[in-house]
């Protein structure tokens, strides 16, 4: 749906298929992170968001019935980006939000229609669709599997999907509760044995449970309820639940796909790759799939000589998704671990340092650099180049405010396009580059806060429709521009 979207303001036509005859009413996915928003800002949607879901002005750990720490969330990342807080927006409301999107500019979503097939032909896909009994063939530009863990896509690819399953087996509880948990902050019981935590949605006295299920009770998961779960942790909490919406049980994977392209055929989200929730990643790490590919679409569609730029799209995403899966893998072992050693760490050294490590500014803005996903690089990206201040080509553009005011650099953002940023003085020859090539230049006025950022002044930065610097060149130079530009056959999308 993101992927649709931002195609659409592209003017790109789409179709969405779903085999499915309705979109979910649960969900696991909570978490919506600070780069999500940057990237719905582009597209007029991050407000709507943040209004909808409930910001978490703080995490509190719980050992043996009693807290044990809180580490204040609010504002984390203050300085760093126009959203420096956590969102939880429950991902079946997050769908409901992007469907009624997509209604309004007229893209509906086909239900009950199924890929039977499809075959790379070269200049186009030819897929065949399966909805009631009936087959449709047709063809098509290009395909982008979004079909989740069991992707007929990535199937139909033959990209292997290496990896595993954890052994423990975990639920999830929409419930209506009371008690201290239920304040509006995010609450995690290290308990030796249990792990659970209450996720607080935007309506007073409701939350999501996420909890771990012991071996005994795990034996016979597919009847369990939730009243074979509330044990130990839920009274170690101490939460008072008065009613159960909806209640189900779910095991952890970890897998990368080996590839996220071939030829005319794309793999984003889980189809792509999939890890445990550990720092609400998953949700996040597809929509970012899905922006980095909608403008190389767009781009190749409007320009074949730029359709090169899809082959930087899977050496950004799996390089980035490979890290991630291994990072997240060791912290959810932590987490679940029934080793002394974890255990010591999990119930003692965490509660007792991390509320002082987050007190220090520089543990502050890189907990919330990595979580929030504005730490995202893509360095190593044939697209990146040059390097200016602190700052390289594949790096995300800093968030800097501008002038006195409350405006801010991302602005210019929204036009979702190819452009330059000086901060400082632009060199005249600069300004006839950006006219003959009909490509935006924005001078910034320098000021502290900019070198702060990173930034250099007088320097120029070419910056993706994504937000993130394709070139970064200390000069302020108009021939390192115009080669970049001629090098790859760019021009702006819109």
């Amino acid at each position: 749906m993101v992927l649709a979207l931002w195609l659409n303001k592209f003017g790109v036509r789409v179709r969405i298929i779903d085999k499915l005859a309705a979109s979910g009413t649960t969900s696991r996915a909570l978490a919506v992170q600070g780069r999500t928003l940057e990237f719905y800002q582009q597209i007029g949607l991050a407000q709507a968001v943040v209004e909808r879901g409930h910001k978490v002005p703080a995490v509190n750990l719980w050992v043996k019935s009693k807290p044990a720490a809180r580490i204040p969330l609010e504002n984390l990342g203050q300085g760093l980006t126009p959203f420096p807080f956590p969102v939880i927006f429950p991902q079946d409301e997050h769908e409901a939000l992007l469907i009624a999107r997509l209604g309004a500019l007229g893209i509906e979503i086909e239900r009950q229609v199924e890929l039977a097939a499809f075959e790379d032909l070269g200049g186009a896909i030819r897929a065949t669709l399966r909805k009631a009994g009936a087959e449709e063939t047709g063809s098509y530009a290009y395909i982008a599997g979004c079909d989740g863990a069991r992707s007929r896509v990535r199937e139909v690819l033959g990209a292997g999907f290496p990896g595993g399953t954890y052994d423990h087996l975990f639920y999830v509880a929409d419930v209506d509760a009371a008690g201290p948990p239920m304040n509006g902050e995010l609450h995690v019981d290290l308990d030796d044995a249990d792990f659970l935590a209450v996720f607080p949605l935007q309506q007073n006295g409701r939350a999501r449970l996420i909890g771990s299920i012991r071996d005994d009770a795990a034996k016979d998961h597919e009847h369990l309820r939730f009243e074979d779960v509330r044990g130990r942790a839920i009274h170690n909490l101490k939460v008072e639940v008065s009613n159960v919406n909806w209640f189900s049980t779910y095991r952890v994977h970890h897998r990368v796909a080996l590839q996220f392209r071939k030829g005319r055929a794309f793999l984003l989200g889980d189809a792509a790759h999939i890890h445990s929730p550990v720092g609400g990643q998953g949700m996040n790490t597809g929509i970012g799939d899905a922006v980095n590919l909608a403008w190389k679409l767009a781009a190749a569609l409007k320009e074949p000589r730029s359709a090169a730029l899809l082959d930087s799209y899977e050496p950004e995403r799996i390089a980035f998704a490979q890290r991630l899966v291994a990072t997240t893998d060791r912290a959810f072992t932590a987490v679940i671990s029934g080793s002394a050693f974890a255990r010591f760490v999990r119930t003692k050294a965490v509660p007792a340092i991390a509320p002082g490590l987050f007190r220090l500014p520089a543990m502050r803005r890189l907990a919330f650099r990595t979580v929030s996903q504005i730490g995202v690089n893509y360095r190593d990206s044939p697209l990146s180049r040059g390097e200016a201040g602190r700052l390289r080509g594949g790096d995300r553009l800093p968030w800097v405010r501008v002038g006195q005011g409350q405006e801010h650099n991302f602005t210019s953002l929204t036009s979702m396009d190819w452009q330059m940023h000086v901060y400082g003085n632009a060199a005249a020859d600069l300004r006839a580059v950006a006219d003959s090539r009909k490509i935006p230049l924005h001078v910034f006025a320098w000021d502290g806060r900019m070198k702060e950022a990173g930034l250099l002044r007088d320097a120029v930065y070419l910056i993706r429709p994504d937000g993130y610097l394709g070139l970064a060149d200390a000069k302020g130079s108009a021939p390192a521009i115009d080669a970049y530009l001629s090098e790859r056959n760019l021009r702006t999308i819109n």
